[in-house]
Formats: C-alpha cells, structure tokens, sequence
C-alpha cells in the first residue's frame, strides 16, 4: 500500500484569470439585467404621466380660427349680460338662426386634439391620441387607489385601438383591441367585439349607433389627421 500523498498541482495562472473573467462577465451580465427589469417595470409597468401637447402661437391662432368656425366657445350664457373684460373682447349680439353657408366639415390634426385635452381637461398628463391612417388610438394612465390590492398608489397603463373609416356609404367604427401593461386582453374580455364593425352589428334598428351613422356624411383618419363632413 503506498501512503505518499499525491502532488496535487496548482491550476495554472491562466486557468484562473480565466475563471475570474467568466466571473466578472456573469455579475456583469446580472447587473444588466436587472436594471433593465426595473427600467421595463418602472417604464411599463408605472409609467409616469404624458407631456402635455402645447402648440406654437401660429398653430394656436388657426386652432381658435376652427373652434371659432364651429361656434366653440367656453363662456356661458350668462356673459352675455358681461361687459368685455378686456379690449379684444366683444359682447355677444342676438342674432336669428340660419345654416346658408355652414360648413359642416370639420378637419383637426392630432397636435391639435391632444393640446384639446390638455387645454380644456384634466386629461393632458393621462391621455395621449394618436392618428394613423384608419386608425385612433389611446394611450391612458389610470391612478390605481392606494387600498387597491397589491397595486395601490400605482399607475395602470391601458392602450387601445379603434378602426374609424367610411366604406359603403357608411361609417365603419371597429375595436382593434385593448391592451393593459403592453398585454393584450382577450377578445372573450372583451365581449367578443375585437374587429367587430360596431355600425354594421348594431347599427340595424333605432339607438345610437344608427343615429350616429345617419348623421355621418364621412369620416376619414390618415396619418396625424381626422376629417369628419356631418349631414344636413
């Protein structure tokens, strides 16, 4: 029986630099990753809230050109009885009704809807639109209430699409989907509506859909703008 102990030889210097370099690699590799899950959480997850679209003075002026055309205008009836509050200001005249001349057109570019919202709601930080050709779409921040389960104090993100075109002498309006925290619902979620034409589905009898397809004359969204021509 030999009892020598066996010469165990050092690894060689180069073996250990070698694992020293799978080490360093693999703590690099998890540090990435893991503030790439917070940026993906914080991002996603609770995003923080929109920018609110503001408009140059030369957009600002042809804004108030159209919402003047459409008789948009903030103040009640009671400013009638008001003397102009500043020199650029008229006192409303009584005038008889008439529609020779209305233009029943109306034409707003997406900058011009989202600075809407954030001029006349509070939903300038929590809701942005976006228009693409046939297609409209929203992105929305819902506040989650702090007893809410898990989430409280948080922040839902919810996007969705919907199809609004003219085809057949008809509006088409149809659910692309809803999407929360970039996760699609179900279209069961969804009362099966998902690429439904709501028009042509319910549009058939007497109700909402069937008044607001009879009043349309057209409605067409391309790529940053939305035209809608109403009927007499």
């Amino acid at each position: 029986m030999n009892d020598e102990t066996p010469n165990v030889q050092p690894p060689p210097q180069g073996a250990r630099l070698g694992g020293l370099k799978i080490v360093a690699i693999v703590v690099v590799a998890t540090v990435i990753a893991t503030l790439a899950a917070v940026w993906a959480v914080t991002t996603y997850l609770f995003p923080s809230e929109f920018k609110p679209v503001t408009l140059s003075a030369k957009e600002e002026r042809t804004l108030d050109a159209k919402l003047e055309r459409l008789d948009s205008f903030e103040k009640g009836p009671s400013s009638r009885r008001e003397p102009p509050q500043s020199a650029g200001e008229a006192p409303l005249e009584p005038e008889a009704y008439s529609e020779e001349g209305a233009d029943r057109e109306i034409v707003l570019s997406e900058k011009e809807l989202n600075a809407l919202l954030a001029k006349n709601t509070d939903l300038a930080t929590k809701l942005a639109i976006d228009l693409a050709d046939d297609l409209d779409s929203a992105k929305l921040l819902v506040p989650l209430d702090e007893e809410f389960p898990f989430l409280g104090g948080k922040t839902l993100k919810v996007t969705a699409g919907l199809q609004l075109a003219y085809a057949e002498g008809r509006p088409v309006v149809a659910l692309r989907g809803v999407s929360v925290w970039g996760v699609p619902l179900p279209n069961a979620w969804l009362g099966n509506l998902k690429n439904v034409d709501l028009v042509k589905e319910f549009g058939g009898g007497e109700g909402f859909w069937s008044a607001f397809a009879a009043g349309i004359d057209e409605i067409a969204i391309e790529e940053g703008s939305l035209r809608v021509r109403l009927k007499e």
